[in-house]
């Protein structure tokens, strides 16, 4: 496991590198914190790390955003609103987890009896103010 500390959001393009340094084969990172931690803000960082261009938003109501990275096409998902597992099947989560895009997952705690065996796992922790500590796994 690594674990990065930060004392400002500024520093997250440092924990996003470090995500995807730590991938090798691995293409569904599971995002996992509280409300408010700061996924949707390391999914930017990691999409314009892999030269996406796209304004990041939290797809929590169509389920799943798409960007089109210069090194990998990116999928980021956020559970957070979904009330039954059928709405995961409805979607297909299959065709991206499977595809050898990246898919990044906010609130994988909803589907974990989806989640595919090789995934990464970040959990985030808020500590005061901006401080955060990512556990990387």
């Amino acid at each position: 496991m690594k674990r990065i500390e930060i004392d400002s959001l500024s520093e997250l393009t440092r924990v996003a590198e470090s995500i995807i340094e730590e991938l090798g084969e691995r293409r569904v990172v599971l995002l996992r914190g509280s409300m408010g931690a700061g996924k949707t803000t390391l999914v930017s960082r990691i999409a314009k790390c892999l030269g996406a261009e796209d304004t990041v938003t939290s797809p929590t109501f169509a389920l799943v955003n798409q960007y089109e990275g210069t090194q990998m096409r990116i999928y980021h998902f956020d559970f957070y609103r979904i009330d039954r597992i059928e709405e995961v099947f409805d979607l297909g989560y299959e065709e991206y987890f499977y595809s050898g895009d990246l898919c990044l997952v906010e609130w994988p705690e909803k589907i974990e009896e989806l989640i595919p065996d090789s995934v990464m796992e970040v959990r985030i922790t808020v500590g005061d103010g901006e401080e955060r500590i990512f556990e990387i796994e």
